[in-house]
C-alpha cells in the first residue's frame, strides 16, 4: 500500500512601512498602526509631526522607530482628544528613536503588555515645570518584561519615568530632569534601576508601595550606579497627588517596600535629604496593605552635600526632619516606624534594615522611643566608625556603635 504524505507550510511576511511628514500625517500614522501585522516595522522619518488626537497601537510583535529623539518629533501641543500621546496595549513591542512633546495627558502609556522595549525615546513638556503638564512621561503599568533604556523624561507633573504594578523591569542609561519625581517604581516586583541620571527634579528616585491597588507588596528592587543629584525643583504636582508630599531636594525615597538594595549610587546636592526610608503614613482601610519597609540594604554609596536648603513647607517629612535634628540634616533618614508586634516581640534578623557606609555618613531616626524602652533593635549598622543615629534626646548605642 502506498501512502502519500503532504507537508503544508505557512509563511509569514514582514514588511517595512514608512511615514513622512505632511499635512495628513496624523491620519496616515494612525492608519499604519492599525493595519500593521506581526513582524512589521513602522519607520517615522525625521521631521515635525503635529497632532490633534492621541495615537494608539494594539498589534503584537512590531517595531515603531523614528530617526532620533531629536529628529523625529511627535508634537501634541494642539491635542484635543485622547488621554495620552501614544497608548500601547499589545505585546512584544519595541519603540525607539523619537520624541513625544507636550501631550495633553501622559506622553507614552503602556498598559497590560508583556514585552515592551522603550529605547532612545524622549518625552517632554516644553513650557517648563507646570501643574498643567501631563502626569507621566513614560508610564508602563500592569505589564511584564519592561525595558526603558537610553530615554529622556522632562517636565512631568508626577513622574518622568514611572513603572507601576509590573514585574521584570529594567530602567537604565536614562535621564530624568525637571519632573516632580524623576524615576518611580511603584507596587512592582523585580526591578533593576541603574546607570541613570536624576537631576533637577523635586525627588530623584522613588521606590513606593501604595494601598488600594490590585498589585501590592513591592519587592526585590535594586537601585545602583545612579546619580541622583541637584534635585532642586519646587514641587509642582497637582493638588491631591501622593507625590505632592515629596519635599524639594530629595535624592532617593524608599517607602513600604521590601527586599530593596541601594548601592554604588551618587547622591549629592539634594537640599533636604539624600536618602529616606519611610513607612506609608496616611490612614488606609485596605486590609491587605503592609505600610512598612523591611529587608532594606544600603551600602557603598557616595554622599555629597545635602540638607542645606530643606523644604519644610511641603509634606511632613522635611518638617519633622528639621525639627528633630535642630537643623542638622542627615545623609540617611529612617522614620523608625515599625509594627507594634515587632516593637514588643522583636524583629527577625532577616527583616532588618542594614546600613553599611563609611565614617563620614550620618544617619537619623525620629522615633527613638523603642530603643529607650529596650525593645529589639530593627536596624543593623555594620561599620564601627559609622556615625549612627543623631538623636537630640540621648545617645543611643546600636550594635556597639555609639
Amino acid at each position: 500500500m502506498f501512502i502519500a504524505c503532504l507537508a503544508f507550510s505557512t509563511f509569514s511576511y514582514s514588511k517595512e512601512i514608512v511615514i513622512s511628514p505632511g499635512d495628513d500625517s496624523q491620519e496616515r500614522l494612525q492608519e499604519a498602526m492599525i493595519l500593521m501585522s506581526e513582524g512589521d516595522t513602522l519607520v517615522i522619518k525625521s521631521g515635525y509631526y503635529s497632532f490633534e488626537d492621541g495615537l494608539s497601537l494594539d498589534v503584537d510583535n512590531v517595531i515603531i522607530t523614528g530617526e532620533g529623539m531629536d529628529k523625529t518629533i511627535l508634537d501634541f501641543k494642539d491635542q484635543k482628544s485622547g488621554a495620552q500621546g501614544l497608548l500601547v496595549t499589545s505585546d512584544k513591542v519595541t519603540l525607539k528613536d523619537f520624541a513625544i512633546l507636550d501631550a495633553k495627558g501622559d506622553a507614552l502609556k503602556v498598559i497590560g503588555t508583556k514585552g515592551i522595549n522603550m529605547i532612545n525615546l524622549r518625552t517632554e513638556w516644553t513650557g517648563g515645570p507646570k501643574s498643567s503638564n501631563g502626569a507621566y512621561g513614560f508610564y508602563p503599568v500592569e505589564s511584564e518584561d519592561v525595558l526603558i533604556d537610553g530615554c529622556v523624561a522632562i517636565g512631568a507633573s508626577d513622574a518622568g519615568i514611572y513603572v507601576g504594578q509590573s514585574k521584570n523591569i529594567i530602567v537604565r542609561n536614562s535621564i530624568a530632569q525637571y519632573n516632580v519625581a524623576g524615576i518611580e517604581i511603584e507596587n512592582s516586583y523585580y526591578a533593576d534601576v541603574y546607570n541613570n541620571l536624576a537631576s533637577h527634579n523635586t525627588g530623584g528616585i522613588l521606590i513606593f508601595d501604595l494601598p488600594d491597588l490590585p498589585q501590592q507588596g513591592g519587592h526585590h528592587i535594586r537601585v545602583f550606579d545612579n546619580k541622583s543629584i541637584n534635585n532642586d525643583t519646587d514641587n509642582f504636582a497637582p493638588e491631591g497627588n501622593i507625590v505632592g508630599e515629596v519635599p524639594r531636594g530629595t535624592g532617593i525615597i524608599i517607602m513600604a517596600n521590601s527586599d530593596v538594595e541601594v548601592f554604588n549610587n551618587l547622591m549629592s546636592g539634594n537640599g533636604t535629604v539624600n536618602l529616606s526610608i519611610v513607612s506609608y503614613s496616611d490612614e488606609t482601610d485596605d486590609p491587605n496593605y503592609y505600610p512598612h519597609p523591611k529587608r532594606i540594604q544600603v551600602h557603598n554609596n557616595t554622599y555629597g552635600p545635602s540638607g542645606f536648603d530643606p523644604d519644610i513647607e511641603t509634606g511632613e517629612l522635611a518638617k519633622a526632619l528639621f525639627e528633630i535634628s535642630s537643623g542638622k540634616m542627615p545623609d540617611i533618614f529612617w522614620d523608625g516606624v515599625v509594627p507594634l508586634s515587632q516593637m514588643l516581640f522583636g524583629q527577625p534578623d532577616n527583616e532588618k534594615l542594614i546600613i553599611s557606609e563609611d565614617s563620614q555618613v550620618n544617619f537619623l531616626t525620629i522615633s527613638p522611643i523603642k530603643y529607650m524602652l529596650g525593645f529589639s533593635n530593627p536596624i543593623k549598622i555594620e561599620k564601627e566608625d559609622f556615625q549612627g543615629i543623631i538623636n537630640p534626646l540621648e545617645s543611643i548605642t546600636i550594635d556597639g556603635i555609639k
